[in-house]
Order: C-alpha cells, then sequence, then structure tokens
C-alpha cells in the first residue's frame, strides 16, 4: 500500500536529494541528506541501507565518503524507489476478510487504487523530478572544476 507511506516518501525525497546534490559522479554524505531533509542520520540510516541494497544508490566509504546515484535518474522511476523500501504486508491482517461488505466493496477497491498508484508511480522518473526542481528555480549545486597542480 502506498497511500500516505512516510518510509517511501523518505526515500524519494532522499534520491532525490542525492540525484539533485551528487548525480552520479559526486557524493553527498547522510548528514548532509539528514540534514536538508531535517531528519535525524539514525532514521534515514535503514532506508539508505535499503536503497543502496536495491542498487538505487552506491555507497561510498572513507572520509569524503557518501551516497551517490547507482544508476542514471532517466531509468529509476518512482517506483523502483517505493519497491526497494516498501516492508511487504504478511497476511494484510488489517483486512477483515469475515465482513462481506469489505469483501465485497472495500478490498476491491483498494486494489484498484494500489493499481492506479503503481502505474502512476512507475510513469515518473527520477530525471522528471530533477527537470521540475530545475524549472521551480533551484539551481543545482556546481561541481568545482578538477585542478591539477605539478
Amino acid at each position: 500500500m502506498y497511500l500516505k507511506n512516510d518510509r517511501v516518501l523518505t526515500a524519494l525525497s532522499i534520491m532525490l536529494d542525492v540525484a539533485f546534490h551528487a548525480g552520479r559522479s559526486g557524493v553527498v554524505s547522510g548528514a548532509d541528506i539528514a540534514e536538508r531533509s531535517g531528519l535525524l542520520r539514525r532514521g534515514i540510516e535503514p532506508i539508505l541501507q535499503a536503497l543502496s541494497r536495491g542498487g538505487l544508490l552506491d555507497s561510498v566509504r572513507g572520509p569524503k565518503g557518501g551516497y551517490r546515484l547507482g544508476r542514471s535518474p532517466r531509468v529509476v522511476n518512482l517506483y523502483d524507489i517505493a519497491e526497494a523500501v516498501s516492508v511487504k504486508d504478511a497476511g494484510q491482517s488489517s483486512q477483515n476478510t469475515d465482513n462481506p461488505l469489505n469483501k465485497a466493496v472495500i478490498v476491491p477497491l483498494w486494489g484498484t487504487l494500489n493499481e492506479g498508484i503503481e502505474n502512476q508511480l512507475k510513469a515518473v522518473t527520477l530525471a522528471e523530478l530533477l527537470q521540475q526542481a530545475e524549472r521551480s528555480g533551484l539551481e543545482r549545486p556546481r561541481q568545482a572544476p578538477i585542478s591539477f597542480t605539478i
């Protein structure tokens, strides 16, 4: 279920933050992500790990470490992100299937709503969100040019 799923919303926010501030070549620290999102670092750590396990983020170790996109924003859709962090509801105990109204009306309706949301999530890519951010006037940080001194 995707309606008001805080874990999915946080994951979408994290992925957009990493794409906006680091992309595939730069690295952004978990502490910076947490600060910009107004969340606690320890609160987003399980989500960062799930996104890394799902191949959506690459984790870079070391003093200049952090996270960068694991795949191009053009091929990552919002459904991929939601699936990487969703906790599957085993048994779905909240559905009272003994109630005939629930069984005949609510359960099928909820399934249709979920399917519609899934289709909408599949239709939007991370690249589209980046374009929307730029259209709204937000400027992506510029990568400092590499300079070599001999």
